[in-house]
C-alpha cells in the first residue's frame, strides 16, 4: 500500500503570490553571532549570506531553541538567499524536469520542479524569513530524520515530505521534536521539506491567515 500524504499547498499555487506584503524593514542578521543557535557550513558561501536571517526570525530561533530538550542543539543549514541563486536553481529545476519529461510543457514542469525549489517570486529564503535546518547533539552529531537535508522527492520516494509515514520511529520522533520547537516559536512548515521553516514570508501569512506578509525580497545583508 502506498504511503498516503495530507493534501500539500505548494509555493506555486496562485493564492501564495496573491498574499500582499508590508514590508516592515527589519534588518538580515547573522546567526553565527549568537552562542543560542548553532550554524552549520556546507551551504557557506562567500559572503556569509546563508547565516543571514530576519532579526524576529532569530529571536523565534532562540525561543525554539530554549523550548527543546537540554541535549538538543538546532543546526542551522542555510537562511538568507539571494535572488539571484534562487532564480539559477528553480531555473535548473524546470530544465530537469523538462528533459526528463518531455511530453510536459512549461507549466507542468514549473509545477513539478515548485514541489522542491520555490518560484523566486515567492521564495522564502530570498525573504530572510525562511530556514533550513536539523537537529544535532550537544557535540554536534545529527539525529536520524529520515532522509538528509536538502533531498528531493525522487531521490528520496517523497520521504522528505514532513508527514511521510515510513520513516523509523527514531527518525519520526526527531522530526516531531524539531516541529513542536518550531511551531511553538512561530515558525510554518514547507510540507514537502521537513528541514523548512519560515516566518513573515508569504507562505507564513497564506497559512497562518495573516493579511499581510512581513517581509519582502531582501537585497542581502549589509544593504
Amino acid at each position: 500500500m502506498e504511503a498516503s500524504l495530507p493534501e500539500i499547498v505548494l509555493l506555486s499555487d496562485p493564492r501564495i503570490a496573491e498574499v500582499l506584503v508590508k514590508e516592515c524593514g527589519e534588518p538580515l542578521v547573522d546567526l553565527r553571532t549568537l552562542e543560542a543557535v548553532r550554524v552549520d557550513r556546507r551551504l557557506a558561501d562567500s559572503e556569509g549570506a546563508f547565516a543571514h536571517v530576519r532579526l524576529s526570525v532569530a529571536d523565534r530561533l532562540i525561543a525554539a531553541q530554549t523550548s527543546l530538550p537540554r541535549r538538543l542543539r538546532l543546526l542551522v543549514v542555510e537562511g538568507f538567499r539571494p535572488a539571484a541563486l534562487q532564480h539559477r536553481y528553480f531555473d535548473a529545476s524546470v530544465a530537469a524536469h523538462r528533459a526528463a519529461h518531455p511530453g510536459w510543457d512549461e507549466p507542468r514542469a514549473r509545477l513539478e520542479a515548485s514541489r522542491y525549489v520555490s518560484p523566486p517570486e515567492v521564495a522564502p529564503h530570498v525573504s530572510g524569513g525562511a530556514v533550513d535546518l536539523t537537529l544535532c547533539t550537544v557535540s554536534g552529531v545529527e539525529l536520524p530524520m529520515g532522509t538528509q537535508v536538502n533531498a528531493t522527492p525522487p531521490e528520496s520516494d517523497e520521504a522528505c515530505y514532513t508527514a511521510y509515514p515510513d520513516i523509523s520511529a527514531e527518525a519520526r520522533l526527531n522530526r516531531d521534536t524539531l516541529g513542536t520547537a518550531m511551531a511553538s516559536a512561530g515558525f510554518v512548515n514547507y510540507p514537502t521539506e521537513w528541514w523548512h521553516w519560515s516566518y513573515g514570508d508569504r507562505y507564513w501569512a497564506f497559512v497562518t491567515g495573516s493579511r499581510f506578509a512581513r517581509y519582502g525580497i531582501s537585497d542581502g545583508p549589509g544593504r
